[in-house]
């Protein structure tokens, strides 16, 4: 197994049979697995932390596009930051909600400005910001 180092964690019964809980809802296939993801997920939290770290998003945006002038607002704000902005997804959910999704990839401090900024246009119904790291940030 080379590349891997092995070591043991002590737990409480209680929290050991939660853990266990968690790891079969989820589909780890074991313990060793889960407690990387565990740890990747306090790596990801840090570099959002330092917020000068490169780093990736989405943003989800629900909204009535016949709001005046919203479709207009959030199509200018998106071409104010276009280059962090690298993808977006437009689906017409019905005859006058939209979503939209965009992809974002830059320092972790601006994705999350720029994340607000969309979310908190008056007009938006709902809004969500999920945060993560580039890959090579990931062992």
């Amino acid at each position: 197994m080379g590349g891997i180092t092995r070591f043991g964690v002590s737990l409480e019964g209680k929290l050991l049979k939660q853990f266990d809980r968690i790891i079969e809802q989820k589909g780890y296939a074991n313990r060793s697995e889960a407690i990387r993801d565990l740890i990747r997920e306090s790596l990801v939290r840090e570099q959002w932390e330092i917020g000068s770290e490169e780093a990736v998003g989405t943003i989800t945006l629900v909204f009535d596009h016949d709001t005046r002038e919203l479709s207009d607002r959030l199509t200018d704000l998106q071409h104010a930051h276009y280059e962090e902005i690298v993808s977006t997804l437009h689906v017409h959910l019905d005859a006058h909600h939209c979503l939209e999704v965009l992809v974002l990839r830059g320092k972790a401090a601006d994705l999350k400005a720029i994340a607000d900024r969309l979310i908190g246009t008056r007009g938006v119904k709902h809004g969500t910001f999920s945060a993560t790291a580039e890959g090579k940030a990931l062992a």
